[in-house]
């Protein structure tokens, strides 16, 4: 026998006009302004990434919290590319890029130039994301592996430590994309906005 449940209406404060903002409102800098700009000292590295949607996405983020740069390394395909351009919108031509033959270089060169090297990979005794903190001047580089084989195990051990995103859910894994915005945006925002322009 089912029961009727009565439900009170909420008492809702009354609807504000919504607007959306243009992109005048948004007062977004020029591409231009984006090069000649004070960048967060984050570099993205992508080893082996199948994907070029994935690709274009990472560099979309880069824009948007206005890191130095995106190394690719391995097969992880290039600009200019059409998949990349698609997700992109642009932010391949805004955003330093380099290639690697491998990821082994692509650190060397990380940490020639002082930078602290963290994969993003799931280990024994891996960072929770939550628990670290970067100072805002600090150089820090993030590696982000392959969508199915994740990290290779020898790019992990020349990584002065794995930072792992909490998951809570059925599944073990994010997408390369979505992991390197949760990550991205964590480590950036601790630094002050808008840097300065050189």
């Amino acid at each position: 026998m089912s029961q009727k449940i009565c439900v009170k209406p909420l008492n809702l404060p009354a609807k504000k006009m919504i607007q959306k903002l243009s992109m005048d409102d948004l007062n977004r800098i020029s591409p231009d302004e984006f090069r000649r700009s004070q960048k967060v000292p984050v570099i993205a590295v992508l080893e082996n990434v199948r994907s070029a949607y994935n690709v274009g996405s990472v560099f979309r983020t880069a824009d948007a919290f206005l890191i130095e740069a995106i190394y690719i390394t391995g097969y992880t395909c290039t600009p200019p590319h059409k998949e990349i351009k698609k997700t992109a919108l642009g932010a391949e031509d805004t955003v330093e890029w380099k290639h690697f033959a491998n990821a082994v270089d692509a650190i060397a060169a990380l940490k020639q130039n002082d930078y602290k090297v963290f994969a993003v990979e799931q280990v024994v005794n891996s960072l929770m994301l939550q628990e670290v903190a970067f100072t805002s001047s600090e150089k820090v580089a993030v590696v982000f592996g392959n969508e199915v084989s994740g990290v290779e195990v020898e790019t992990i051990k020349l990584c002065d430590g794995c930072i792992e995103i909490p998951q809570f859910g059925t599944k073990h894994s994010l997408n390369i994309a979505t992991a390197a915005g949760v990550v991205l945006w964590e480590i950036t925002k601790p630094r002050k906005y808008p840097l300065k322009f050189e």
